[in-house]
This record gives C-alpha cells, structure tokens and sequence, in this order.
C-alpha cells in the first residue's frame, strides 16, 4: 500500500528558510515546488520497504486563507489594508501554485481574528529592561493577532479517513506540533507506520512512543547540503 504526506502548512513557512536557505522564500513557485519534492523525499525510505520506492497515496497541505480585513496600525493609527500587503498576495499565490501540483489536496482552516494587536517580543524585552520606553515603540514593534482555526481538526479527521478506508499504510506528518498525538495512536492502533518529520526541528522527547519513527528528510540547518541547495535545484 502506498504512503500519504501531510503537510502542516504554517510550518513549513517557518521552517522554510532555515532549511533551504538559497531558496527564496517570497517566491509561490519555488515554495509549492520545495513541498511537492519535500513529500516525495519520503518515498524513498528503501530500508524500511524492502528495497524498493514506496508509492505516494497523495500529498495534503494545511494552511488557512490570508486574512483580507481593514484595521488601523496601533501607533500610528494610520489605515491598513491586510489584503493588499506581501503577505496576502504570497499567500493567495502559494495556495494556487499547490492546487496545480499532482496528487496534492489543499486544506484550508480558518483565522480566527481577535482583533487586537500584540507587543512583539523583541519589544516586550526592551520595555521590561527599561531599555525602551513604551511611548517610543513604533508601528513595527506590534503585530496583529490572528490564529489558526481549524488546521489541526482537519488534519486529525484526514488521519481517521485514511486509516478507517485503508488508502495507505503509512502516514507521514510534516510537523512540530504534538496536538497530533490523538490522531497518531489512533493510527498506529490500526497498523499504520506513522512517521514524523520535524524538519530538523527539537521536538519533546517524549514524542518517540507515539510514533513509529522520526524522520526528516530536507537539509539540515547549517549544513553544506542546505547551503547549495538552490543550486541543484
């Protein structure tokens, strides 16, 4: 049976530049591009399949749609228009370029919008050291604060159908997040080889007994292989 690949999307993007640093990370295509290769790096565990390539089921991406409101900077109060800034406009173009990769479904959650804006943590430090002095902050020591809402719903749920519809035996999860824990008993309990790719990242130790093995498969951070990645690409 084949392998599916799921993706967590938001991070991924934080990921991306600590592990493909050559690549540029403002870029749709080389993005969408990057996760497409990222999935199929992982057919090619011939160790643990006989010798030979595994098959891919299909690739899921999770991400949510860029937020599109109108709110005014904290400081300034100067208008703002979220839908026409570089993050929005990324965004909208990644989710299309994976809607044109092969065997690739796009999952979309929600923002959940609290309408407020939050003191970045660089800043935060300043005015706790008496470094900074809060009436001094500017427009670019706040950020507004939106969440995801729905990701890892849809994540769990696309983990359940896989399993109870037998479409794979083995499930590969893009992630650093441990919210997934439920979804991965539930698959193993069932037989499923469930592995996880952290990208390199630290995970809690304790993570090992839920799954079947950690494995990632991008450059590492620092190491000559993600220096030229870009090159080879």
């Amino acid at each position: 049976m084949p392998s599916a690949v799921l993706i967590d999307g938001g991070f991924f993007l934080k990921r991306f530049s600590l592990c493909y640093p050559s690549r540029n990370p403002k870029d749709p295509s080389i993005v969408a591009k990057t996760a497409f290769e990222l999935a199929l790096s992982h057919l090619d565990d011939k160790d643990y399949n006989n010798g030979k390539k595994r098959e891919l089921y299909r690739i899921f991406f999770y991400d949510c749609a860029p937020m599109a409101k109108k709110a005014h900077q904290p400081v300034s109060r100067r208008a703002i228009d979220f839908s026409k800034t570089e993050q929005y406009i990324f965004r909208r173009k990644l989710h299309t370029r994976l809607r044109c990769q092969r065997k690739l479904a796009l999952r979309l959650g929600m923002l959940s919008d609290h309408s407020s804006w939050g003191l970045r943590p660089a800043a935060l430090k300043q005015v706790l050291a008496k470094e900074r002095q809060f009436d001094h902050l500017q427009d670019a020591d706040f950020f507004y604060d939106v969440r995801q809402k729905g990701v890892d719903m849809r994540i769990g749920l696309d983990i359940a159908s896989i399993v109870f519809k037998k479409q794979a035996d083995q499930i590969v999860l893009v992630s650093g997040d441990s919210d997934f824990v439920p979804a991965a008993k539930l698959a193993r309990r069932e037989g499923i080889d469930f592995v996880l790719d952290p990208m390199w990242s630290t995970i809690n130790e304790d993570l090992n007994e839920h799954v079947d093995g950690i494995r990632s498969t991008c450059p590492r951070p620092g190491s000559i292989s993600s220096l030229d990645a870009s090159s080879r690409s």
